[in-house]
């Protein structure tokens, strides 16, 4: 789960502007825009470099995340996402503990089993298309689990999230309209699911978070509202996106994929550096809340600011040899969860539900590739594959 999820400039309408050739090798634009460090656009400023990316996260008193910076079709901040310190503590302290390693570990065995009940229903085809295959179903079942919403309503949720991430509208005024209608749907949806769970309780999620106290007081409807409608569309997206863009890397690349067939224990390693290749979030909205020089360049106050972390990831002043994939990269900084305060609440599920599923997909099946004849088709913003049709050899 990112704290860019939904972020509607750089998801929702970048695809009114960005071809398929850009979507699908954007790390080629990079070291260009680094050049220029800090960029400033007509309504925006862009943060390029590893390094100053990382002072701006690490400072939410002067880059903030709030309702300015992000609007995703909602009428209150999300929580965690909009909420700045000192109140965004008091959140991630109840929420932090529910992701924790510790509680992310307990699901292993649940992930494990569905990518192999996925893998079973292809696996002697000898094709697959591997979004609607895998890249959405496994994330969007464990979050759907955790949360206790029934699996049939999973084509409303992708729904209510393309509304918000991906309008299918014309322009962007149209697409902000969309998501605001859309946001409303979500509102009301988890409004009656809310109503139900404190009628009755079930072991989910949502019962947690009514019977959960901050500093001694419950949290509010609204709490839960806006705490759930963050969920919905970071639980049904990033992982998604995620895994499509590695797996998408590892067909085109023969020779990656045997080096994970052979030595499976370099898949963590392979998680991180392929989320620090591929950052299917490539960049994060923030708002400065006062006037502020970096490096060399002055943001004024009230400024929209993108902390571009995908040109970050490829930072040659933080990675060695950073156009390079490599799966026993040592010290990876990566930042495609973002960091400090916002830094992503689910990333140790994210990073489960990767490396499950990238043991299970090659350990047992054979060299894959995209189907000849067949192209990838990248979706642009939040960078994921929503058609990866791949073929290999059965027995």
């Amino acid at each position: 789960m990112s704290d860019a999820e939904g972020t509607q400039e750089m998801a929702g309408f970048g695809q009114f502007s960005i071809d398929q050739e850009t979507a699908a090798n954007p790390q080629q634009f990079y070291p260009m825009m680094r050049e220029m460090g800090i960029l400033p656009m007509e309504d925006m400023t862009i943060i390029t470099r590893h390094e100053d990316v990382m002072w701006a996260l690490r400072h939410p008193e002067v880059f903030s995340s709030n309702m300015d910076a992000i609007d995703i079709g909602n009428v209150r901040p999300l929580i965690p996402l909009q909420i700045d310190p000192p109140d965004h503590v008091k959140f991630r302290r109840l929420l932090d503990p529910l992701f924790a390693p510790r509680e992310i570990e307990k699901l292993e065995g649940a992930v494990r089993a569905l990518v192999t009940e996925l893998i079973d229903t292809f696996i002697d085809q000898g094709t697959c298309e591997f979004n609607s295959a895998v890249a959405i179903p496994l994330p969007c079942t464990v979050f759907l689990r955790l949360m206790g919403l029934p699996l049939e309503d999973l084509d409303l949720f992708l729904r209510f999230k393309d509304g918000i991430i991906r309008p299918p509208a014309a322009d962007l005024a149209e697409g902000r309209a969309l998501a605001r209608a859309t946001g409303q749907e979500i509102y009301a949806y988890f409004e009656q699911v809310i109503s139900e769970r404190r009628e009755r309780p079930q072991d989910d999620l949502i019962t947690g978070f009514i019977g959960a106290e901050i500093d001694g007081e419950r949290l509010t409807t609204e709490d839960i509202l806006d705490i759930s409608y963050l969920f919905l569309l970071a639980g049904l997206d990033t992982v998604t996106a995620s895994l499509g863009c590695a797996v998408a890397y590892l067909a085109a690349h023969p020779d990656r994929q045997a080096a994970l067939r052979s030595d499976p224990s370099l898949i963590p390693a392979a998680v991180e550096e392929l989320l620090r290749w591929e950052t299917p979030v490539p960049g994060i909205l923030r708002v400065a809340t006062e006037a502020v020089e970096l490096a060399g360049a002055t943001i004024p106050a009230g400024r929209s600011v993108t902390c571009l972390l995908a040109s970050a990831n490829t930072d040659g002043a933080e990675f060695a040899d950073p156009e390079t994939v490599d799966f026993e990269r040592s010290g990876n900084r990566h930042l495609a969860f973002g960091a400090g305060v916002h830094r992503c609440l689910g990333s140790h599920l994210a990073r489960v539900e990767m490396r499950v599923a990238l043991e299970e997909l090659h350990r047992r099946v054979p060299q894959y590739e995209v189907q000849p004849g067949e192209t990838p088709i990248f979706t642009a913003g939040i960078r994921g594959v929503e058609y990866l049709p791949l073929v290999w050899e059965t027995a």
